[in-house]
């Protein structure tokens, strides 16, 4: 009996755990006519495959614009199965790449902005092959995914963090699309209103380095020529303060960049009431059909 007991409660804890496993994992949903290609490999490092899955629109037509999606988590946790809601981008004939990274198990930082550039590096190179538009392609992620979309986009043809995947110029997104991204990592795990583990946990080795801070850190990679930038925040964010996107603001006003920035009043991270949503959603199509895209 008491064997039997031990059995089911093994049983239970492996559907459980089963359970919770497929919990994160939601299956795109995409119009009839597009096509999926799954777990592409865009880069090795150290015996680690990065992937990412590509939904592609009808083919035979002209080259598609492309979303980027990065996953968020704090760089620690998170997976790009878990990600959706891309119906508003395949209604207007967009192609989504939903990428993987190495999360800070595997590797601290840069990691995860070096798989970002190869990501982006990869699709860019594949263009052709892929029947996408290599200047419409929109880089796009929340919180810590915010942070890398931001971080992919506006390191444009500095190859600071390209050493994994040498050998392409002109590396170039037309927009990015920034939910409550962190922008200054220093400032995230030292700062005076709210500080996160998550942030000095990533930097690992380079905890204490505050000039590699700022080389992964949005703020300080704005320019001149940096691409336009949408950007949502709520103001009361928990997790990534709300001041943290007001400071991307004003560095965008300052290089004459193009952006929106977005506020969700009483608005916690992520998580935004439906017709919240519905507004940032309805505002983010409105930006990049301003931008001809």
């Amino acid at each position: 009996m008491k064997k039997l007991m031990i059995l089911c409660a093994l049983l239970w804890t492996t559907f459980s755990l089963s359970a919770q496993d497929t919990a994160t994992v939601k299956k795109v949903q995409y119009p009839k006519g597009f096509s999926e290609q799954l777990n592409l490999v865009y880069t090795k490092v150290n015996g680690w495959e990065g992937k990412l899955d590509l939904y592609l629109p009808p083919t035979g037509g002209a080259a598609s614009p492309l979303v980027i999606n990065i996953h968020g988590g704090g760089w620690n946790k998170g997976n790009k199965e878990s990600q959706g809601g891309f119906s508003a981008f395949f209604k207007r004939g967009y192609a989504v790449a939903n990428i993987a990274y190495r999360l800070t198990g595997v590797a601290t930082a840069p990691a995860a902005v070096e798989d970002t550039r190869c990501a982006l590096i990869y699709l860019i190179s594949n263009a052709k092959k892929f029947n996408i538009d290599v200047n419409k392609i929109v880089i796009m992620g929340g919180s810590a995914g915010g942070h890398l979309a931001l971080m992919g986009g506006l390191m444009e043809n500095d190859h600071l963090f390209d050493g994994n995947c040498k050998g392409t110029e002109n590396i170039k997104v037309a927009a990015i699309i920034d939910k409550y991204g962190i922008t200054d990592v220093w400032d995230w795990g030292y700062g005076k209103l709210k500080t996160s583990k998550s942030a000095t946990s990533w930097l690992g080795a380079k905890a204490d380095d505050k000039d590699f801070t700022k080389s992964v850190s949005p703020l300080y990679q704005v320019k001149k020529s940096s691409p336009p930038v949408f950007i949502v925040h709520g103001d009361a964010d928990p997790i990534v303060p709300y001041e943290q996107s007001v400071a991307l603001k004003a560095k965008l006003d300052e290089m004459g960049v193009k952006n929106e920035f977005i506020t969700v009043k009483g608005g916690l991270h992520g998580k935004f009431p439906a017709e919240d949503n519905a507004m940032v959603n309805a505002k983010i199509m409105e930006f990049l059909k301003g931008l001809g895209l």
